[in-house]
């Protein structure tokens, strides 16, 4: 009698089926949601803007708030860029004997770069960190449901009034800090040698071009514009309770730094392709 012999047939695993895919749209579906949310937000920002009734009140106090409390900070920060600009440069220019281009070359590396990606990134970390965990604070105690019921529309005052602060006050604040950089570039020529105060500013406004000036203020503007919504955005839709708050104003210094980097980008191309 012949037995029966069993036969076994191996099972082959579906990889097209049962492997993980390399690379999945999935990881991205929070970074596109958010970002619609912010675009939404600053529609709505947009559209309150222009209807009635103004907060110009409130639009004074964040001016105040925004500009005039920031001035320390950033004077400080602007004379530091300007004098150790000069000290920094002045030995590769003296190696070279071109001293005498030391004034055009602070104005033009001030007013086009450092000054205003400086002041901005300052400001973002001051202004945007204040502005998100006080929003953030606002949402967890319910101040803004608050506002709702008490008739108050708190997008237009909360969040439109800071938006236009920042929108105004940053481009001044830029200018300020360019004019003391000139002051800390002055006394940083004056450390190793003998310059007039006068030849030193007729120097620097000779180098100086509307090339160099419009495109450094009209970025000014997207820079303050950028730090207003994105702090805004973040602090207004804050959650997880006071851990949000927290959160909240690291993610608007963080995201505030990364939009003033690439509108300065934005901003460097431009220029470069409208002055050819």
């Amino acid at each position: 009698m012949s037995k029966n012999k069993s036969i076994s047939v191996p099972i082959v695993a579906e990889d097209a089926k049962t492997a993980a895919p390399l690379f999945s749209f999935h990881k991205f579906d929070g970074f596109f949601l958010e970002l619609g949310e912010l675009t939404r937000f600053a529609g709505n920002f947009f559209i309150s803007v222009i209807k009635p009734p103004y907060e110009f009140r409130e639009l004074m106090k964040q001016c105040f708030l925004i500009g005039y409390q920031s001035l320390s900070l950033v004077a400080i920060t602007g004379f530091i860029m300007g004098l150790v600009l000069t000290i920094q440069t002045r030995p590769t220019l003296a190696r070279f004997g071109a001293e005498s281009w030391i004034p055009g070359m602070i104005a033009v590396s001030i007013v086009r770069e450092i000054g205003p990606v400086i002041t901005a990134l300052i400001c973002a970390g001051k202004v945007g960190s204040g502005i998100g965990a006080e929003l953030a604070s606002m949402k967890v105690t319910e101040q803004i449901d608050a506002m709702e019921v008490s008739g108050t529309n708190p997008f237009k005052y909360i969040v439109v009034t800071r938006i236009l602060a920042t929108t105004m006050m940053i481009p001044v604040l830029v200018v300020f800090a360019d004019f003391v950089s000139f002051i800390g570039g002055y006394l940083g020529v004056n450390i190793l040698g003998d310059v007039g105060l006068r030849f030193f500013f007729t120097q620097i406004f000779d180098k100086l071009e509307y090339n160099d000036l419009l495109p450094a203020m009209l970025k000014t503007v997207f820079f303050g514009f950028s730090i207003g919504l994105v702090s805004t955005f973040k602090g207004y839709n804050s959650s997880k309770g006071t851990e949000g708050v927290g959160l909240s104003a690291n993610a608007a210094v963080v995201l505030s730094s990364l939009c003033i980097f690439i509108i300065d980008a934005i901003a460097v191309q431009l220029t470069s392709l409208l002055t050819k």
